[in-house]
């Protein structure tokens, strides 16, 4: 692997920006100074750039295997590195759903090979499977994942006992998407009902409604503090949910911690007269009172982590109605550039981009090596001028499906460089090479 010196960045790191050098050999972080004249393989010169530490998506959806037709671990983690996104967690709804070890280790084995970045990969839980469950090493594995809501075939966990039993003998984090499918089942028959089951997608956030999300991420929290559960509960929609979560302990030692969406802090209800099916997502997009309460939660620290939910469908499946278009849709390689817009309308700084992106993933969960810009750790980096425009456009969207719900819309930064482990896989609009990132790896005792 070449060394490289990346000159004169203007380092956005734990809570400080400051100008240094970096040297980088053999994937690690070798020198951070002021003056660095190493002879390296490669320079860098980053004058007037910004360096951050890779982005660390903790959830997504890259549908392999089985629903390759509309994504794939070969294209998303290419999205994923051409946007500053250098790690990825994926969900097990795929097909088969990974409720085996097996077929858990079966997706390690199609990224060590296909993917740019680096990965881990969520076993998932079912009703059924709660031995295969208390198999997963915590050292190797992200974390068990729980739909306590909707999900692709046999996810869908609604049986108590099974819950509980989660919940008290899970080894280690336990990632919940929560939305109460009671509530949604009753929801959506009244709407029927009263609209002749002619539907329409701005009805989505009423029918998979706040108080749907609220129970169960309540629910969820009371058995996390029934059992002392390390839980994470992902893409918080609503302003009633932030109540759940609390700022009043080191991030580190927090036994609950949320997750904020890319989608949910740009969009509003407001916007489905003009996305349409472009953007529903489960859960639902919803009032800017929600997008504006979540953007807060951020900040004072109750939700501790930004990712994006990636999960794509091809245009034809989001054209069709509402009733049947699936909920999804890319944002891997715009999730940074999204926020940086946010940096540029005075809602983030620049620091809390970094520590919700990479920093606080990592501690969450106790990735190995990764996440901050330090001497002996993995050089997972993107540079960014946050002066140059760019416009989203059919021809750079690098996702299999196509399309991006920011289409047309031209961002303020753009990404120019991303290194993965110390491979320079990104430059200034190119994909370089298709050496493959590194599996993650977790310390927990």
């Amino acid at each position: 692997m070449p060394a490289i010196l990346i000159k004169s960045a203007t380092i956005v790191n734990e809570n400080e920006i400051y100008t240094a050098d970096i040297y980088i050999n053999h994937g690690i972080i070798e020198m951070i100074a002021n003056e660095i004249n190493h002879p390296a393989d490669k320079i860098i010169n980053a004058e007037g750039l910004h360096l951050f530490p890779g982005l660390i998506d903790d959830q997504v959806h890259f549908r392999e295997p089985g629903l390759t037709h509309k994504a794939d671990i070969w294209h998303e983690s290419r999205a994923a590195v051409a946007g500053g996104t250098t790690s990825f967690m994926e969900m097990p709804n795929t097909v088969p759903n990974t409720l085996t070890q097996t077929l858990l280790e079966d997706k390690y084995n199609i990224a060590a090979k296909n993917s740019l970045a680096n990965y881990s990969f969520f076993m998932g839980a079912a009703n059924d499977n709660i031995d295969e469950v208390l198999k997963t090493d915590p050292k190797k594995v992200c974390g068990i994942k729980v739909f306590m809501g909707s999900s692709t075939g046999n996810m869908l966990v609604d049986n108590e006992q099974t819950l509980e039993h989660i919940f008290r003998n899970a080894p280690m984090l336990v990632a919940t998407h929560c939305e109460d499918e009671a509530t949604i089942r009753e929801n959506l028959a009244r709407y029927n009902t009263t609209y002749n089951n002619e539907l329409t997608i701005d009805m989505h956030p009423l029918i998979r409604s706040a108080e749907a999300c609220y129970k169960s991420s309540s629910h969820a929290v009371a058995l996390a503090k029934k059992y002392g559960t390390r839980l994470h509960i992902l893409h918080i929609s609503t302003a009633k949910e932030t109540s759940l979560f609390e700022n009043n302990s080191p991030l580190s030692e927090k036994k609950i911690t949320a997750e904020a969406c890319i989608h949910h802090l740009w969009f509003s209800d407001e916007d489905y007269k003009e996305k349409g099916n472009l953007i529903k997502w489960n859960p639902a997009v919803k009032g800017k009172e929600d997008r504006d309460e979540i953007l807060k939660a951020v900040l004072d620290d109750r939700i501790d982590v930004i990712a994006t939910d990636h999960a794509p469908h091809t245009r034809e499946e989001k054209s069709r109605p509402y009733s049947e278009a699936p909920s999804g849709g890319p944002l891997v390689q715009h999730a940074l550039q999204a926020l940086l817009d946010l940096y540029h309308d005075g809602k983030l700084t620049l620091k809390e981009i970094v520590q919700k992106t990479a920093h606080n993933t990592a501690t969450c969960f106790q990735i190995e090596h990764r996440g901050f810009i330090r001497e002996g750790y993995y050089a997972d980096l993107v540079l960014v001028d946050l002066n140059k425009p760019y416009k989203v456009l059919p021809s750079n969207i690098l996702s299999k499906c196509g399309w991006s719900p920011f289409e047309e819309h031209t961002f303020k930064s753009s990404i120019t460089h991303t290194l993965v482990s110390g491979n320079l896989v990104f430059e200034n609009g190119h994909l370089l090479n298709d050496l493959p990132g590194q599996r993650l790896t977790f310390d927990r005792g």
